[in-house]
């Protein structure tokens, strides 16, 4: 599958999973969810997947996470705030390029229509 068709089953599946919950919950909650839904249309998930970082050629271990990783594709990065701000979309376009991935998805939760509170991210390599 394309990147663009795995990001379109997340979506949906994020879709569902705010249908069943709507906003208000922890972020955890939501990432158990969506994490659930995507392994029961067969997508690869990892939770909480350590990120280091390469600092002058050292590897170290900062205790960053990516949320969901998809396939070994996609980052997906879940919020539950009052709205987006710029920089999340910065920490989602860092955590592409330490993974050296494309395509990001920063879901927040905590929207009244879910739809508003999708953002795709694109790292141009």
């Amino acid at each position: 599958m394309s990147e663009n068709e795995i990001s379109n089953i997340i979506i949906g599946c994020a879709l569902e999973v705010h249908k069943h919950l709507g906003p208000g919950l922890l972020e955890s909650t939501y990432e158990a969810c969506l994490a659930f839904e995507l392994k029961q249309k067969g997508l690869i998930v990892s939770q909480q997947q350590a990120l280091p970082i390469v600092y002058k050629n050292v590897k170290l271990n900062a205790g960053y996470r990516i949320d969901l990783l998809v396939e070994n594709l996609i980052i997906v990065e879940i919020k539950s705030v009052d709205a987006l701000a710029d920089i999340h979309i910065a920490q989602l376009l860092t955590y592409l390029k330490l993974k050296e991935l494309k395509l990001g998805l920063l879901l927040n939760f905590n929207s009244v229509l879910l739809k508003t509170g999708i953002r795709r991210v694109v790292n141009n390599l």
